[in-house]
């Protein structure tokens, strides 16, 4: 009796095994994985992976993100549970595979040759006729026949109501390979995971795991960062990227990891001699490729090759692909613009990807802390100018609160026409105060012309990289050059200058046999410039900023004039504003030594444009803006170096793929009986046919075949039944 708990628990223990093992090796299982999986490569295709967690903080919210971390989202094929599924399915294919393949061969070796007469009739095609000779010489020649047309033949004698042996069955079958078919593809299946489990991140996770290797997270120099966080030369697989800039050399990978990055060294340093781009018209890369030399570590032998997109290098098992390219390093120099009316200018130079730190002094005498990053350099933007018109790319809205239709920048696309234009280099920069707060800024170097007539200076700013860029578009001048707007709206500041503008507009406007409205035009001039200028104290924005531009005109009318008289008095007060800002200018051209506006329409275009842009300009948020006067541009490589012997394996699995479902989808399972009995001197035959798919082809070769081996036509099923 003791022995029987003991029994009961083996017994139970082996069928929770056998049902596992049931489950696993079930086809529903395995679709479920690949549902999962094929879930998880869409996730993969439209989530940015390896992205720093700001980014994702900034597109998806906080919560988003901290979630999309948790399960590893931001890395989907290198997921722990990405490759627990992957593991699964190999499991359960293997599992379906070793437990079916047994059973498909031995069926593919066996015959049926045993078949009884009986179970002949009952196949849907089948067919019955008297063939000549004995029952051994006709089994011969219609064996012979089938051999030559290929297919593979076997013979049983047995006994007759006639005698022994004097009955023959003809078994014959071609088309074994659709069952092969279903092996290689399953085998391909098991072959394809293998190889991206060993080609992934299981590797590397292993020596994390067991080896000691841990994430890098902080920052200084490459040659600095501590063993634990560098995997060895003779790491059997691995995938990451290596950016050479021209004239320089790298022997380091940087693997990125969710939580940092691990660095592969190479056994081989990459030398960037020269990095060649070409360009569509559309301003997208053509062609980009670099020429390279690769300086082997332990022979210090060198070799020279170009690597291009889909033509990558190879050197030691290694191949090396041109993955994109970067700045390397450029010089910049830049000249500072006040906007806030106090600052100063001045000259800064910098290198794309470094930074400089200045103390601005605050009205109340404070010191800000302000960095100064140097993030980008294009020196080409084509944009498409087609189909434009006034209102649809308006981009004088630079308070934040409304977008630009169609984005004016480096990504800028229109879709009725095409106009491309490249409009030349740019600078990208971010200002980051003491906080460790950041606006980014992207600056044109020469004026655009838009189409409106007026060539602009395109000022972009953005909160964070989930926005779009906004651009504020200061006007050129003739000499183009942004000073006229800059000196313009400095002199709007200085009373002084302002009351002569206004006494000058005044003096033009008004008819002198009505000397009497010389001075209320003079102070309406005055007032309207005040206000324009922010100069109210009693207008007050919602942020609590002094209110100034078109916004402030039209808020001081709502509270001073009746609403029936509105519409009229603001086209007064603008004309006239328009008069002392036009007066204002000649003031500051002369002052600078420039030849003064002629009345004329390019004129009324800068002015136009002048108007907009100072209105808006209260809401650029840096006091100064960073104009691009010159640079030296160094390009950079971005490299995608990997050692990834799993390939060999994938491409094992995709043949075996390709063979199997061709196999599978084109080539039938068809197997023939033909029972020859003594009847009238000669044979009488029985012949069957049974196939994998009932097709139209089966159906015609039957009828051929019937023909042409006993010279009979098909038979119509009388009972139900099906193949073998």
């Amino acid at each position: 009796m003791s022995d029987l708990p003991l029994r009961d628990r083996d017994s139970s223990r082996s069928q929770a095994v056998r049902a596992t093992l049931e489950l696993l090796a079930s086809m529903r299982f395995a679709i479920s994985l690949l549902t999962v999986i094929c879930i998880a490569s869409v996730i993969g295709t439209v989530l940015k992976q390896h992205e720093p967690l700001v980014n994702y903080v900034n597109q998806f919210g906080p919560f988003w993100a901290q979630l999309f971390l948790a399960l590893k989202l931001n890395a989907v094929y290198s997921a722990w549970w990405f490759l627990l599924i992957l593991a699964f399915l190999v499991i359960s294919t293997s599992l379906c595979v070793s437990r079916h393949a047994p059973k498909y061969l031995a069926d593919i070796r066996n015959y049926k040759e045993n078949l009884r007469e009986q179970s002949l009739k009952a196949f849907h095609h089948r067919a019955e006729a008297d063939v000549a000779g004995s029952t051994e010489e006709a089994a011969k020649r219609i064996g012979q026949q089938l051999v030559s047309g290929g297919w593979k033949v076997k013979m049983q004698q047995r006994d007759t109501a006639a005698g022994p042996g004097t009955g023959w069955m003809l078994a014959a079958k071609a088309g074994a390979a659709n069952k092969l078919g279903y092996i290689a593809a399953h085998c391909a299946i098991v072959l394809i995971c293998i190889g991206g489990l060993f080609d992934g991140d299981l590797i590397v996770r292993a020596q994390m795991l067991l080896g000691g290797k841990t994430p890098y997270t902080g920052g200084g120099m490459i040659s600095d960062v501590a063993p634990e966080h560098r995997l060895s030369i003779k790491n059997p697989t691995f995938r990451g990227n290596l950016m050479v800039s021209e004239g320089t050399q790298s022997g380091t990978a940087i693997l990125n990891q969710s939580d940092g990055i691990l660095l592969q060294d190479l056994p081989f340093s990459v030398e960037l001699k020269k990095f060649i781009v070409e360009y569509y018209s559309t301003g997208m890369p053509k062609l980009f490729a670099s020429d390279i030399v690769i300086h082997d570590r332990a022979t210090g032998e060198k070799l020279e090759k170009r690597v291009e997109v889909n033509h990558p290098a190879s050197y030691k098992g290694i191949e090396i692909y041109q993955s994109s390219f970067d700045d390397g390093g450029s010089s910049v120099k830049l000249h500072a613009v006040p906007m806030d009316g106090v600052s100063q200018p001045f000259d800064v130079e910098g290198v794309i990807g470094n930074s400089t730190e200045f103390v601005r002094k605050l009205a109340d005498g404070q010191q800000d802390k302000v960095t100064l990053e140097y993030t980008a350099l294009r020196t080409i933007n084509v944009e498409n100018f087609g189909g434009q018109d006034k209102a649809g790319t308006d981009v004088r809205k630079v308070d934040l609160k409304l977008a630009i239709d169609e984005r004016l920048g480096a990504a800028h696309k229109t879709t009725d026409k095409k106009d491309l234009r490249n409009i030349g280099p740019s600078v990208g920069y971010k200002l980051r105060d003491a906080s460790g707060q950041a606006r980014e800024f992207q600056n044109y170097m020469l004026p655009v012309d838009t189409g409106e007539g007026q060539p602009v200076f395109l000022l972009g700013v953005r909160e964070n990289q989930a926005d779009q860029m906004r651009y504020l578009r200061v006007p050129a001048d003739p000499e183009g050059t942004m000073n006229t707007f800059m000196q313009l709206r400095q002199a709007m500041q200085n009373k002084a200058q302002a009351e002569k503008a206004a006494r000058a507009y005044v003096q033009r406007a008004v008819d002198v046999s009505k000397p009497e409205l010389a001075e209320p035009l003079t102070q309406s001039a005055l007032k309207a410039l005040e206000l324009f200028a922010g100069q109210d104290a009693k207008l007050k924005g919602p942020d609590g900023r002094q209110l100034g531009g078109l916004q402030a005109i039209s808020d001081f009318m709502d509270s001073n004039v009746p609403e029936a008289e509105r519409e009229r008095a603001g086209e007064v007060l603008v004309r006239i504003l328009n008069g002392v800002l036009f007066e204002l200018a000649q003031q500051v051209r002369q002052q600078a030594g420039l030849k003064p506006f002629e009345n004329d329409e390019k004129t009324q275009a800068f002015m136009t444009q002048s108007v907009f842009s100072l209105s808006d300009a209260q809401f650029y948020p840096a006091p100064v803006v960073f104009m691009l006067q010159d640079f030296k541009q160094v390009q950079a490589s971005v490299f995608q170096v990997a050692r990834a012997p799993g390939k060999n394996i994938v491409y094992l699995g995709c043949l075996f793929l390709i063979l199997g479902v061709f196999a599978m989808l084109y080539v039938r399972d068809r197997r023939i009986w033909i029972w020859l009995t003594p009847a009238n001197g000669g044979s009488h035959a029985n012949m069957a046919l049974s196939t994998n798919r009932k097709t139209m082809d089966g159906d015609r070769e039957f009828v051929m075949l019937a023909d042409k081996l006993i010279g009979a036509k098909p038979l119509q099923k009388k009972t139900p039944g099906g193949s073998v």
